[in-house]
């Protein structure tokens, strides 16, 4: 039996998964979500399309052990990566990773977004970085990412997407939103011209009226 709290996370995840189809902020079966869930997560399951998935299709998945890789659904194969951002990031309850379109384009080209507009203050500091290209679902690339995470929000992975944090789903949800944005204006503003960035005052500046700014209720709320 499914406890009352866990099934309204599985869910959000499921409504969560569905509004970035719906939002073009990704597509098929691309990209995962994950909700901390007591000293465990809840994690989309492996190459079910969005419309198939059900609660009870979700995974749980300790946040000290490997998961249990052998039933019907099988967690996402990116579950490492989800593992360890929650484990190292007690505040965090959300993990989102998605291949925007914009976001991707800059992963490809391996370059992090920097601070083009005063929004990237959103995801914790100047720049929103990049971590090195690694085999997708591997250690190498979940260490990379955790570290990349230690005083950001968000970060693009090389040839690969995007992921976001959050304290709740809908704050990380919101964040991947606003990062597609920012990917999306910084290409555009280099399309005719040299974008001129804010310095690292100005941010700062920003950061620090930040506390606390973005989504505080909402249906997607976990």
């Amino acid at each position: 039996m499914i406890h009352g709290d866990e099934q309204t996370i599985r869910q959000a995840v499921i409504d969560g998964c569905r509004w970035m189809i719906a939002s073009g902020l990704n597509q098929g079966t691309s990209g995962n979500v994950s909700v901390r869930c007591g000293d465990e997560m809840i994690i989309t399951p492996s190459g079910v399309t969005y419309d198939d998935l059900v609660p009870e299709m979700m995974c749980r998945v300790p946040l000290d052990a490997a998961p249990d890789l052998k039933g019907p659904y099988p967690p996402s194969s990116e579950w490492r990566f989800h593992q360890t951002i929650l484990r190292e990031n007690p505040a965090q309850s959300a993990v989102v990773h998605a291949h925007p379109a914009h976001a991707t384009a800059l992963a490809v080209q391996r370059r992090p977004i920097p601070a083009c507009h005063y929004m990237i203050a959103a995801f914790g500091g100047n720049n929103v970085p990049l971590v090195d290209y690694a085999l997708f679902g591997s250690a190498e690339l979940a260490d990379m990412i955790a570290s990349a995470l230690k005083d950001r929000h968000a970060c693009l992975m090389a040839n690969h997407g995007a992921i976001v944090t959050g304290d709740t789903l809908a704050r990380a949800l919101w964040r991947m939103e606003e990062l597609e944005n920012l990917a999306r204006i910084y290409l555009l503003a280099q399309t005719n011209g040299t974008p001129t960035l804010l310095t690292d005052e100005q941010m700062q500046d920003v950061i620090s009226a930040f506390a606390g700014y973005g989504p505080r209720q909402s249906t997607r709320s976990v």
